[in-house]
């Protein structure tokens, strides 16, 4: 793989130069060239099929080069994308290697549909269960085979009440099969660390002839399946399974009573994914910010309608990070200007992530006395030269990568970031990814591994610098 290949200013020759030795990675880059010829997407493609898709899609290869029966592989993924020829699918339908992947394509003619419904393979009959439309997904719903019907409870495009018989089972006969059951004598529970090579069992799955480890992935994607009814899922806010009760806590679209049973629970990790949950009102906000874990806390910084004051006491007990909240997003002009001259450095900081600051609110942060304010406003666009100077200069390193991610850093105080003393690792692998870095600034970030793969990619790198970074195999 060569970073090199990705350079939108890459000459043709050293284009030439990468095809003959290109492999998937490099390959994949130099099929995004923007001036890729018809020649050397010719021999690009010859190189690696893997990107005949790519150079089809660009015009720059004609659509028979994904022929079916000499390229499978880049036919599937132009089916996959609701691109290719009618004939396409009936072709690949009589590759049993190929059928569970046809199976995730969209738009199958309905004879392929029937032919991949009846294989005898059961992965290629879930695999078509997942994206099956409204007609065959309730068909499917009563397959005999638990893993089609688990399939099936995935499906976004199953009818509502299909999946609501899905997770009560009340108007479908039981199953008869399973995956485990398939293959091993029941009672079985495979081993997490299975030492069998063939084996492809998911770890921990078992069966005792009721298929309950397939049972139980059936609930949790019907659960995760914003198509369900939320009625028939209440019944687990008491389930023993942890898992069920987490995703149950993901839904925005239960009852307030349904998340307070479930936040009177033991596991942090179902309070904290009903603390990201926007369908809890403010009084369970109110209760999980005081919730002793911090993990949870945190989680809940998050929430869209955390009210301001109680984000502020929790940044007092919390660790959050300089992230743009979703509260913060989108907090109104005025309760901006409120936050942003709060008394608490974690308030301005968290106000400071916002990259449509009013003018006066931004200067006010950039001349903030806390270096963590300033490090999380320094990228925001609009900040003068002068203003990003006096930053460096009276916060130094800890804001300096900060001030090289900033749109309107000038060319010349990317070049002086680069040489800032003690040297800042951080700064180069920014400056070596801003567009406005210049062949200077970008030779001192070679230095850097991790900035030289990124500055291998910029436009501005030299030619000869190119031609060492291949040369040495980068």
């Amino acid at each position: 793989m060569s970073p090199v290949a990705a350079n939108p200013a890459l000459p043709p020759d050293l284009v030439d130069r990468l095809i003959t030795s290109a492999d998937e990675w490099t390959a994949a880059d130099l099929a995004d060239h923007a001036e890729l010829t018809p020649s050397q997407a010719h021999a690009l493609a010859t190189r690696a099929g893997s990107v005949i898709p790519a150079l089809i899609k660009r015009g720059l290869l004609p659509l028979d080069a994904a022929d079916p029966a000499t390229r499978p592989d880049a036919a599937l993924l132009l089916l996959a994308d609701g691109a290719g020829l009618p004939a396409w699918p009936g072709v690949l339908a009589a590759d049993p290697t190929r059928r569970e992947a046809l199976a995730a394509c969209p738009g199958l003619p309905p004879d392929v549909q029937e032919l991949l419904a009846d294989d005898q393979d059961i992965r290629v009959v879930a695999e078509l269960a997942l994206w099956a439309g409204p007609e065959l997904a309730t068909r499917l719903s009563a397959h005999p085979h638990a893993e089609v019907r688990s399939a099936v409870a995935a499906n976004v495009s199953a009818p509502p009440e299909v999946l609501a018989a899905l997770v009560t089972g009340d108007t479908l006969p039981p199953p008869l099969g399973c995956l485990v059951c398939d293959r091993e004598a029941t009672p079985y529970v495979h081993a997490p660390e299975c030492p069998r090579l063939d084996c492809d069992l998911r770890p921990g799955a078992s069966c005792d002839g009721t298929h309950e480890s397939t049972t139980e992935e059936l609930r949790l994607r019907a659960i995760a399946n914003p198509s369900t009814p939320p009625a028939v899922l209440l019944r687990f806010a008491v389930d023993p399974s942890t898992l069920i009760r987490l995703r149950l806590a993901e839904r925005p679209d239960l009852p307030q009573e349904t998340y307070e049973q479930l936040a009177a629970g033991p596991e942090p990790g179902v309070r904290g994914a009903l603390a990201a949950n926007p369908g809890i009102d403010d009084a369970l906000i109110r209760r999980l910010a005081e919730d002793p874990d911090p993990l949870v806390r945190r989680d809940l910084a998050a929430h869209p309608r955390i009210p301001p004051s109680v984000l502020d006491d929790l940044s007092r007990t919390t660790r959050i990070g300089a992230t743009l909240l979703p509260r913060i997003a989108a907090a109104s002009t005025s309760e901006i200007e409120e936050l942003a001259a709060s008394a608490n450095p974690v308030m301005r900081m968290l106000v400071a992530a916002r990259r449509d600051l009013p003018p006066a609110v931004r200067d006010a942060l950039a001349a903030d006395s806390d270096a963590k304010v300033v490090k999380a406003v320094a990228g925001h666009p609009g900040l003068s030269d002068a203003q990003l100077r006096a930053v460096v200069s009276r916060h130094g390193a800890m804001v300096a990568a900060a001030v090289a991610t900033n749109p309107d850093a000038s060319p010349t105080l990317l070049e002086e970031l680069t040489r800032h003393r003690p040297p800042v690792r951080k700064v180069l692998r920014e400056v070596a990814r801003h567009p406005g870095a210049t062949a200077a600034a970008l030779l001192t970030c070679l230095d850097d591994p991790k900035a030289r793969a990124l500055a291998a990619t910029h436009p501005n790198l030299p030619r000869e610098a190119m031609e060492t970074l291949l040369a040495a195999g980068e």
